[in-house]
């Protein structure tokens, strides 16, 4: 069906450095507006972010330092973003929560104020979300075709995630996906392995997920201004840092596994003497 629009609407999408807002510079950026009459224009930047580009994150856009070296800063390809956009609507996928605050970010690191006052947003990933609702109760009724009653129950949703899984189990027999080399695989398989392996999410050290291991199964943090950074390292630069957690109102068995890292930091330091 085609968009009824009574003015321009530009859909974008922005590939960057990273996932903080405050630190992380846009890498690329692609537009396409559609015109009332539904004809289209589209545009797209590869942009000099002017800081490195992880290399976990370069895996995943496939831009690398290489590829940005001799491309334009964003405050040389500003003002034509600017203009492009200017009149129009704005739609993307999860746009709100990421792609506009690290667009007008960007906007005021180079002092170019731009204003969203008036501006229409779509974000089809809420639309999405709210239209194929993912709980308990919508996956019940998708792979067990039933409605799920006394939701909300611990046995009712017990009993219902067991079925769900078999259901899964079914539905997904042999289907092929790609991994992030463009290499098919079967992940889906009657193996709890294999099945904790595909939907784990962070490996996680402690319960909460307040701590998680790196690919070097280093123990780093998931939260706060030293996100990403191993746990061990940080109680190095920072001691205090370790007495703040113990007292704050952190899991006892997220206190329990900074506690064994302070206890083996000091051992070594003992032996090392």
């Amino acid at each position: 069906m085609k968009l009824n629009l009574t003015k321009p609407i530009v859909f974008f999408d922005i590939e960057s450095t990273g996932l903080n807002i405050g630190t992380d510079k846009i890498v690329e950026i692609c537009m396409l507006k559609v015109m009332p009459d539904n004809t289209t224009i589209i545009k797209t930047e590869i942009i000099n972010p002017q800081i490195p580009i992880p290399e976990n994150v370069s895996e995943l856009h496939g831009i690398y330092d290489k590829d940005v070296v001799d491309k334009p800063t964003f405050a040389e390809v500003a003002p034509a973003i600017r203009d492009f956009i200017k009149g129009c609507d704005l739609a993307g996928y999860n746009l709100q929560k990421f792609d506009i605050p690290l667009l007008v970010e960007e906007f005021l690191r180079i002092d170019m104020d731009i204003s969203l006052m008036g501006v229409r947003v779509v974000d089809v990933q809420n639309i999405f979300h709210r239209m194929e609702p993912r709980n308990l109760r919508a996956a019940y009724k998708f792979y067990c075709g039933e409605e799920l009653l006394n939701a909300h129950s611990a046995e009712a949703d017990t009993v219902a995630t067991f079925k769900i899984l078999e259901a899964q189990l079914s539905r997904y027999e042999n289907t092929v996906m790609l991994d992030a080399n463009e290499q098919e695989y079967t992940p889906i398989k009657n193996e709890i392995s294999a099945l904790s392996t595909f939907s784990a999410g962070n490996r996680n050290a402690d319960f909460a997920g307040h701590l998680i291991f790196d690919k070097d199964n280093i123990v780093i943090f998931n939260f706060g201004k030293y996100k990403g950074t191993a746990v061990e390292q940080v109680f190095k630069k920072e001691p205090s840092y370790y007495d703040w957690m113990m007292k704050a109102d952190f899991p006892l068995y997220t206190k329990k596994i900074i506690h064994s890292i302070r206890i083996q930091m000091l051992s070594d330091k003992l032996e090392n003497r």
